[in-house]
């Protein structure tokens, strides 16, 4: 009996997963939830079948337009940081690129809106998302500097490319409470940051130096 598409094969396999799985918890990933979902969501299917076999190295890989899927670890980190202030019901992801974040992030959420400016990008990523059922997520095809008001407030809004400042549209779609997880800052110089909504503002955390895309503007079809 042939393996199905999610299975995978070979350097595919779950064996490769799981290895991955090992790193991430050599590199800090704690979150119990985090790293099953990691362990059992196919990262083959997100990227081209030429670069199938690197899936589960702890890598960027291209995806076509200038564009990544980010490693293994920055999307466990920022996954897990989506749910250390406790469980979010909705997020606001703005950059889908391959779909692998939005994926990971729906099977831990109730509800995912994730918006990209690449409508080729945007199709491929409905496809997987469909293969995989993952029918709580809700794509848009937009620039992400103006966010998504029309479902807002958001209680997590993640950032997959890096703005140089974080745009102020999406500080106001947070829920009180709620947090902003983004790379800022030019090429070279970007830092993963924390921005909790509060009643007097927003406190802001560092989470350490990065390397993201940057976060561009305008729709392209």
């Amino acid at each position: 009996m042939s393996a199905s598409p999610t299975s995978g094969l070979g350097m595919t396999s779950q064996r490769s997963r799981d290895r991955m799985v090992r790193q991430l918890k050599d590199m800090g990933i704690h979150d119990a939830r985090v790293l099953e979902v990691m362990r059992t969501t196919p990262r083959h299917l997100f990227v081209e079948e030429g670069l199938a076999h690197r899936a589960y190295d702890n890598t960027p890989l291209p995806i076509g337009y200038e564009q990544t899927i980010s490693q293994p670890y920055i999307v466990a980190r920022m996954t897990e940081a989506c749910l250390q202030r406790g469980q979010p019901q909705k997020v606001l992801e703005i950059g889908t690129g391959s779909g692998y974040q939005a994926a990971v992030l729906a099977q831990l959420v109730p509800r995912v809106v994730s918006l990209e400016r690449i409508r080729p990008l945007q199709r491929q990523a409905r496809e997987v998302l469909n293969v995989l059922k993952l029918d709580n997520v809700s794509l848009r095809h937009v620039d992400g500097f103006g966010g998504w008001p029309e479902d807002a407030p958001y209680d997590v809004i993640l950032l997959t490319a890096a703005p140089v400042e974080v745009p102020a549209a999406l500080l106001d779609q947070l829920t009180l409470g709620g947090q902003l997880l983004a790379p800022v800052g030019a090429a070279g110089r970007q830092n993963l940051i924390r921005l909790v909504k509060t009643d007097q503002g927003f406190e802001k955390q560092d989470l350490g130096a990065v390397s993201f895309v940057p976060l561009l503007p305008g729709a392209i079809a």
